[in-house]
């Protein structure tokens, strides 16, 4: 890991909105990089699908770091991942595969508090996972501690403010809800929390300029570029099907473009 790409890193997070648009392979990063973005999150579920897979920790460890470590060789920015719940339910998993990204590049990752299954770990457990993870990085990786209690627990402020503070003590650095999309609960839970606030931004959520007012920190995407990437594809393969156009395939960057992120 490089200190000094982690400590840039850290200080976008300080003073304004740090937006990170989600690359999910090495070609959507450099894309992303080369059209301003000032750090790169990566997107489990784009990864996942770039890969055969479907999303929601159905990849593996050595899958996932793999390509972070493509990302990161192809970026000169600061680089953070998605790794999902940690690739296995003990605090010792969660250890390693911090460390196996940390050995990739990384300079940052984002921690579910959800299992597979689709439930919730509870707060003192998630809490001891989050400590393998603070221990096992260097003091300026950022570790973006995500709940899925909007997402897809039952909606509770309080047990989110309560698992807010735990995280805190355990040692994360910022606080991903997604689902939590209101301005006014999201304004509460920015002036309560003792982390930065990381928003899941989609179409129908507040914009940048707005979450920005309000003191949210950090703003990523999830999938939706990925998605709107595939969408692409799907269109301009439509079209030549059945239509017999090129017309959609004007859409992209030219081919010297593309060509010269990678030289």
């Amino acid at each position: 890991m490089d200190v000094e790409k982690a400590k840039a890193f850290r200080a976008l997070h300080e003073d304004s909105l740090l937006v990170l648009p989600n690359a999910w392979d090495a070609g959507s990063a450099a894309v992303i990089v080369n059209a301003g973005a000032k750090a790169v999150a990566t997107t489990s579920g784009g990864v996942a699908w770039s890969l055969g897979k479907a999303d929601g920790q159905q990849l593996g460890r050595a899958e996932m770091v793999e390509v972070v470590r493509r990302v990161v060789a192809a970026v000169d920015v600061p680089v953070t991942a998605d790794i999902e719940g940690g690739y296995g339910p003990a605090p010792d998993d969660v250890g390693a595969t911090i460390a196996a990204v940390v050995a990739a590049g990384a300079v940052g990752a984002n921690l579910e508090d959800s299992k597979p299954d689709g439930t919730l770990f509870a707060i003192a457990e998630q809490a001891e996972r989050l400590k393998a993870a603070r221990a096992s990085a260097p003091a300026e990786f950022v570790l973006n501690a995500r709940t899925d209690v909007f997402l897809l627990g039952d909606k509770d402020f309080d047990d989110l403010l309560a698992r807010a503070r735990a995280y805190a003590e355990a040692g994360a650095d910022c606080l991903f809800v997604p689902g939590l999309i209101d301005l006014d609960a999201l304004r509460s839970l920015v002036d309560q929390s003792p982390l930065p606030i990381n928003v899941m931004g989609f179409p129908g959520v507040a914009s940048p300029k707005e979450l920005a007012a309000i003191g949210v920190r950090r703003l990523s995407v999830g999938t939706a570029v990925a998605q709107a990437a595939y969408g692409t594809a799907a269109r301009a393969a439509k079209a030549l099907l059945e239509e017999g156009s090129y017309d959609a395939l004007a859409d992209g960057p030219d081919y010297g473009t593309m060509n010269s992120l990678f030289t």
